[in-house]
């Protein structure tokens, strides 16, 4: 990398990625929110893998066959093109190495298939053999041998070549309870995407390989690692070369979605760091282009905004239905009309798990349907917005 950008992204990452105060600054003077600086389109043309954008929502297909032909037929008249599920590696190769079960894979591809939705899939949660330390099983944790996970994923991608659309290799690797309980390495990560990477493209070369979507968040090591400075990290490890499409999530936390980072990180009572912007995804953008990855199109892997009154680390910025229902709509069109052509595929949180609580499930507040499928007014609301149909 040459010393000028070497710098100047240092620079930015001492800014931006190290403002952890959990308390806005006194009297915050609200700045005007800048025009999108034309320099994240960067040089060149975009490889566009997605149609720009593309509409996706994250559901939960795996368990209820019954309830999951519902939740995609949701999604089909939502007028969204795109499906999400997590494929957990312990669910299919759990009980030894290269036993494979896939009747539950299968059943979701091939619902997917029969409502006419591409399926976007999720590949991590380690089967527990994997582990460094099989005596204390972890909720996500990388496998002690890299290539029991590589093997995994090319078996995965052979099975349903053509048929599965997108990967999405791991999830929020940035943070500790993602990666084992250890602090957050972009190398390893890394060096853990190119064994996924090279296994997809050599059994199904057409798929589209997307990073792990990055938590946005400025917590220091060792409970988490910025996603700025994560993020610049994988490129310094060589990442560029195994990933088609950068993954990012996109919580937008209490500010509406055309507020800038700046704007948001210096207003009171919106959490006082750029993170906490759905447009600090423009900060990522940054990193790529600094690169020499401007290429590239971006996926937001999850988007939403909360309703959650009860549990205390999220009701700080929980929004009401119609608000919710009105930012998501907003993020969609802002995106539209200033990201194209480098943003992709736009995930929704979520068309809730059938078993999900409001008592126990944090996530029950973030969905746009109830457990039984009843619509949220955001649900209504997405079904009604323009949506751009074809082109990239």
């Amino acid at each position: 990398m040459d010393k000028p950008i070497r710098w100047t992204i240092t620079l930015l990452l001492l800014l931006v990625g190290c403002q952890t105060a959990v308390f806005p600054p006194p009297e915050p003077t609200p700045q005007p929110t800048p025009t999108i600086p034309r320099e994240l389109l960067g040089e060149g043309e975009i490889t566009a893998v997605f149609p720009s954008p593309a509409y996706g929502a994250y559901a939960f297909l795996w368990w209820r066959e019954a309830e999951a032909r519902r939740d995609l037929a949701l999604i089909k008249e939502m007028g969204f093109g795109w499906v999400k599920q997590d494929f957990a590696w312990r669910e299919i190769e759990g009980v030894e190495k290269g036993r494979y079960d896939w009747w539950k894979p299968d059943n979701v591809v091939n619902s997917a298939e029969a409502a006419g939705l591409k399926l976007l899939v999720r590949l991590d949660r380690q089967p527990f053999w994997s582990q460094k330390d099989t005596s204390d099983p972890e909720p996500n944790e990388p496998p002690a041998n890299l290539q029991d996970f590589g093997d995994f994923c090319g078996v995965a991608a052979s099975r349903y070549k053509g048929r599965i659309g997108a990967y999405q290799v791991w999830n929020e690797p940035n943070l500790s309870r993602e990666w084992g309980n250890e602090p957050p390495n972009p190398a390893e990560y890394t060096a853990l995407l190119k064994v996924c990477y090279e296994a997809i493209k050599a059994a199904d070369p057409a798929a589209i390989v997307i990073s792990a979507g990055l938590a946005p968040t400025g917590t220091p090591l060792p409970l988490a690692m910025p996603d700025m400075e994560f993020l610049q990290g994988m490129y310094e490890a060589g990442a560029a070369a195994y990933f088609d499409v950068l993954g990012l999530n996109a919580p937008g936390f209490k500010a509406p979605p055309e507020m800038s980072a700046d704007e948001v990180a210096a207003t009171e009572g919106f959490g006082n760091g750029r993170w906490f912007a759905f447009r600090h995804v423009e900060d990522m953008r940054g990193i790529m282009v600094a690169n020499g990855d401007s290429h590239k199109q971006v996926a937001l892997l999850e988007m939403g905004w909360t309703l959650d009154t009860v549990n205390g680390d999220y009701a700080w910025f929980a929004v009401d239905e119609q608000t919710q229902a009105d930012y998501l709509v907003r993020a969609y069109q802002y995106a539209t009309e200033h990201w194209r052509p480098w943003i992709g595929l736009m995930t929704t949180i979520y068309i809730a798990d059938p078993d999900w609580t409001a008592e126990k499930h944090e996530q029950w507040w973030w969905a746009i349907t109830l457990p039984d499928g009843t619509p949220r007014p955001a649900y209504l609301a997405l079904q009604k917005m323009e949506k751009i149909t074809s082109g990239k």
